[in-house]
């Protein structure tokens, strides 16, 4: 991408990650290390890639997102807020009773998301049948399927690649987030995941690897997986949970962190002291 895009989607990445830090830190705690990881996905995603219409959500010839790492909510709340589907304010009631934006998504209540999601494993079978339909009518539009790796536990997800590989549905791009962790520990310490783009090219998968934030490669891979015919497609994104603080990156609990204790905190209280001077010195 060109240096303008870069340095544009760069500053989208700071305010989303603003925004996940105020949403979890209002709420006191939430799912901050698989949302921080996605963050370039998102940027990128909407961006440059994504054919959407923020004035008209449920628009027939959109592009579908599904997130079934439904978990990582608040990346995408705050990417729809900020790409103007519905007021910024609204992340502020995060989790609170009647909101519309419920710790993992529903499509019901919020404008911009395509499927609700949250219960691991579902959202790769209903991103399959979204892609399938939208094959049976004739439309070109995709569906960006994006996957936790401590999710690939659950054998629906594999169920669901086998189905999206057997039927070539290269409509639907399946994304990978690869951040290593999960709720119980790192992914060898739950359940060996092995070798993960040799199992998806072993299902039928085009499978590519990538830095998961580094947009510039993000970008590049997307456009070839949107560009490769014939074959089911999967990107790994070799990604860091809690990508953007590191304090975070490393912190052992950052899967679901809570914020009460005087070190965690302090750094969310120093990344977002950050972050707001990195946009109060941008003319973006």
């Amino acid at each position: 991408m060109d240096q303008k895009t870069f340095d544009e989607l760069s500053l989208f990445c700071v305010k989303v990650r603003r925004d996940i830090l105020q949403m979890l830190m209002k709420v006191g705690s939430g799912h901050l290390g698989g949302s921080m990881s996605i963050v370039e996905l998102m940027s990128v995603l909407y961006g440059k890639h994504l054919r959407y219409d923020a004035s008209n959500p449920l628009w027939e010839d959109r592009d579908r997102v599904v997130l079934s790492k439904g978990h990582a909510g608040p990346a995408w709340y705050a990417t729809l807020a900020e790409k103007g589907f519905f007021d910024r304010n609204m992340l502020l009631t995060l989790n609170e009773g009647g909101t519309n934006l419920p710790s993992h998504p529903d499509r019901i209540k919020t404008p911009g998301v395509d499927m609700t999601t949250g219960s691991l494993g579902q959202g790769t079978s209903t991103a399959a049948g979204i892609a399938t339909a939208l094959r049976m009518k004739g439309s070109d539009r995709r569906v960006y399927l994006i996957v936790g790796d401590g999710e690939l536990n659950e054998g629906q997800c594999w169920e669901a690649f086998q189905y999206i590989a057997s039927n070539k549905l290269n409509n639907c791009i399946v994304i990978i987030d690869w951040n290593k962790r999960q709720l119980d520990g790192s992914l060898e310490e739950v359940i060996n995941p092995f070798d993960i783009a040799k199992k998806l090219e072993a299902f039928g998968f085009a499978t590519q690897q990538v830095n998961g934030q580094d947009m510039n490669a993000v970008d590049e891979v997307l456009t070839i997986a949107e560009n490769t015919k014939d074959t089911a497609v999967a990107i790994i994104l070799d990604s860091i949970k809690g990508a953007g603080i590191p304090f975070f990156e490393t912190y052992s609990g950052n899967h679901s962190v809570k914020f009460s204790a005087p070190e965690v905190k302090k750094a969310a209280d120093e990344a977002l002291a950050q972050y707001e001077k990195i946009l109060e010195g941008s003319e973006v």
